[in-house]
């Protein structure tokens, strides 16, 4: 389905509800710049780090897309886990991994509430941004307590510049970008109102202190354009 939500007069903050669920996959492709080509380079990468019966966590998996990828292009027997909050996502994500006949275990609660153990891969897109500044910390030390030595944590962020004239710069390219697409400048301001302090993000160097601070040995960002990034990081 078409992403139309943001065509009328907002009434309430951002939420994954039935409304977003129902035209996400289109929202994702519309709305974040270049997002099956991030998708793909983090599965390739995430194959680096995968052996038969591996565990994979999608922290945030909204409709299942990167775990379903992820085993049409893996020749590994994998133990695939999705984690969302939304029932509405999750009923999607569902049906979608039925219908190619992918074997997810999707598990609808608080990721602070799941056991995350023995992962290979962890990925999480477009997730971290929705946590609490004051939790987000707490979320990573989580994922690198989760991870097997060498397992990698692939996570994308929207970001925000140091410098307020870039910062500006970067959404006016972002906002050209979503116009490109087929949004209108309504749809536009009225999704920007919606997410005022609901998508919270980091700097680039923020995202990669947090890691480091985290435990993990090494961090590199994979992919960047703009305002929006990928990056992979090593226990």
């Amino acid at each position: 389905m078409i992403d139309k939500v943001f065509n009328k007069t907002i009434s309430k903050q951002f939420e994954f509800d039935e409304e977003v669920a129902s035209v996400f996959d289109d929202m994702l492709e519309r709305s974040v710049p270049f997002y099956k080509q991030m998708q793909k380079l983090s599965i390739s990468f995430a194959n680096n780090f995968l052996k038969d019966n591996s565990y994979v966590y999608d922290l945030g998996c909204s409709t299942a897309s990167t775990l379903i990828e992820l085993s049409k292009n893996s020749s590994f027997k994998l133990n695939l886990v999705g984690i969302d909050n939304s029932n509405a996502m999750l009923d999607h994500a569902s049906k979608k991994a039925n219908a190619f006949g992918v074997n997810i275990k999707l598990l609808n609660d608080d990721i602070f509430n799941v056991e995350l153990k023995n992962a290979s891969v962890v990925f999480s897109n477009y997730t971290l941004q929705f946590i609490r500044p004051i939790n987000r910390e707490k979320l990573v030390k989580k994922i690198y307590d989760s991870l097997e030595v060498g397992g990698v944590f692939i996570f994308s962020e929207k970001l925000v510049s140091q410098d307020s004239f870039l910062n500006k710069q970067f959404i006016d390219e972002y906002y050209s970008f979503k116009k490109a697409q087929g949004y209108s400048e309504f749809e536009i301001a009225q999704k920007r109102e919606a997410l005022e302090n609901v998508l919270i993000p980091y700097t680039e160097e923020e995202n990669k202190k947090m890691i480091k601070d985290a435990g993990f040995k090494h961090c590199e960002t994979l992919f960047r354009w703009v305002n929006f990034a990928t990056f992979i990081a090593i226990k």
